[in-house]
């Protein structure tokens, strides 16, 4: 990892370093058109040859049904049964103190305004499966699904070299109430999902995470098809900032959590300690040396730096410019610096709050903005399932109130028949 001074920075680059762009976006592009489109004309035929293509699997059906699932899912071990048990009552249990209705509001007498929540009918939640398996992904998006309760939930995931899924994607369907998984990964699935096929039904609005070619596919159908995203959540990013109180090796723990995720996957330290910054890279090279997937971290902390700042405030300056997708305040004073978190998916507070916590089970949501677009989006929650649509009931004395107000506007819009939508009830 390459450290930089930020008081030696210029903002172009900041700016510069804030970039994620790590591979040829542009050919990324034209490689997911090709899929899109592919998927678009020939349907399910498309599905089985990029199955086998992407996959090595051969499908004669491109779902799991009931059965199946109920089987794979019995044969899921106690330890891994009992802790998706646990995340799932803490996911739930978060997820659901987000619902609320709101009350009628008397704008002025006679006129009554108010909002009430409906549920997106059908949606559709893709579970990664490439280089790792993500049961959790599973639970952070079906659970808030289920309890919004949308008519519909398609269930898109990669399939294994058996043509079946594991037995922890199975475990959670039957959890959730989910009786079907269809065998379908990469932008592909978020094609099938977006214009429909002869097995996969098309959805309103596309859920979950996944490399660069599903966030391609994700932002381009949702240019060109009626299906709206949750947002552009591509490959996984931290940032620690982290002060002389904080601990190198549980910093280093934390970096590299992100950085197994994949190669594209980005880890960012800011440190007020050249210190710090120094035994945490040490810690990093002895914790990776232990790690089954190494080969993938190492590549991902190649891609990443550390940056040394004067303050936590100045640190915190350079985060919210980075915008992450996790922060974590590797620093036991961190209470002041919650209000100056403007841009952020999820915030980690002390020594004792490691990223991976949010990952699977304290509760929050994992599926989470990437790539700076913390900016604007936040991370997925009950009211990304949900609509919110507005009502308003006029009374004869509303009307009286009101009408002379939409009058004189229409009027001055030049929108007569505006205007006269309110004069024939006066006049009535």
């Amino acid at each position: 990892m390459k450290t930089y001074s930020y008081k030696d920075l210029s903002k172009q680059e900041i700016e510069k370093l804030c970039l994620r762009q790590l591979e040829d976006d542009n050919s990324i592009q034209d490689r997911v058109k090709n899929i899109v489109e592919r998927v678009k004309t020939e349907g399910d035929a498309a599905l089985r040859n990029y199955a086998q293509q992407f996959d090595q699997v051969s499908l004669t059906q491109l779902y799991l049904g009931k059965e199946e699932i109920e089987s794979i899912a019995s044969t899921i071990p106690t330890a891994e049964k009992a802790a998706i048990d646990t995340a799932y009552q803490n996911i739930r249990a978060f997820h659901a103190a987000q619902a609320n209705s709101e009350a009628k509001i008397e704008t002025m007498p006679g006129v009554t305004c108010w909002r009430e929540s409906r549920a997106i009918e059908r949606v559709g939640l893709y579970i990664p499966g490439g280089t790792a398996v993500l049961p959790s992904t599973f639970l952070m998006l079906g659970i808030p699904a289920v309890l919004a309760g949308c008519k519909e939930i398609v269930v898109c995931s990669p399939p294994q070299k058996d043509g079946k899924t594991n037995c922890y994607l199975a475990y959670c369907a039957l959890k959730l109430g989910i009786e079907r998984i269809y065998l379908v990964g990469g932008a592909q699935a978020v094609a099938a999902m977006a214009y429909g096929t002869e097995s996969v039904p098309k959805v309103y609005k596309i859920f979950g995470p996944g490399n660069r070619y599903v966030t391609q596919a994700k932002q381009l159908i949702q240019s060109t098809t009626m299906t709206a995203i949750d947002m552009p959540a591509g490959p996984s990013e931290v940032l620690v900032l982290a002060d002389e109180t904080a601990n190198p090796a549980y910093i280093a723990s934390d970096l590299l959590a992100q950085a197994e995720h994949g190669t594209d996957s980005q880890t960012i330290l800011v440190a007020t300690s050249q210190t710090i910054i120094e035994n945490t890279l040490k810690q990093i090279e002895l914790q990776i040396r232990e790690l089954p997937r190494k080969d993938i971290a190492a590549k991902a902390i190649e891609n990443s730096y550390a940056v040394l700042v004067d303050s936590l405030e100045e640190g915190m300056a350079f985060s919210n410019a980075y915008a992450p997708e996790h922060l974590i305040l590797s620093t036991t004073g961190f209470e002041p610096l919650i209000p100056l978190i403007y841009n952020a998916g999820s915030v980690f507070l002390g020594n004792l709050t490691p990223e991976s916590a949010g990952d699977y089970a304290s509760g929050t949501n994992h599926t989470l903005p990437t790539s700076g677009f913390a900016k604007a989006y936040s991370g997925v929650s009950l009211d990304s399932f949900l609509k919110k649509i507005t009502f308003q009931h006029i009374t004869e004395q509303g009307l009286t109130n009101i009408g002379q107000t939409v009058e004189v506007l229409a009027q001055a819009e030049g929108l007569q028949a505006h205007k006269n939508a309110i004069t024939i009830r006066l006049k009535s």
